[in-house]
């Protein structure tokens, strides 16, 4: 069980770091109630997080899913349930 955890803890970190080398800005000052508009992210700094989170963590972001994400814990839950549903996808296989 601490496994899981400890993953979920890492997705937050990478997130909250790529978030913080695009915006050139203090990690500790970026938490999960962060929005994109108060970290200064506008539509372009979005789009292109999505990308980055997508190559970072190998998932592919629903067109939906991405314009609905509005804050770092909204990213966070998203990537964990995409790298959750692909990890089942490939125990499947």
């Amino acid at each position: 069980m601490a496994e899981d955890t400890t993953s979920v803890d890492d997705i937050e970190r990478q997130v909250i770091d790529l978030i913080a080398r695009k915006k050139k800005l203090d990690p500790s000052s970026i938490t999960s109630a962060s929005t994109f508009e108060a970290l200064g992210l506008d539509s372009l700094d979005a789009a292109d997080l999505m990308f980055t989170m997508e190559d970072t963590f190998h998932i592919l972001v629903p067109d939906e899913a991405a314009l609905s994400m509005r804050s770092v814990g909204e990213v966070v839950r998203g990537v964990r349930q995409l790298v959750a549903e692909g990890t089942k996808s490939a125990d499947a296989s």
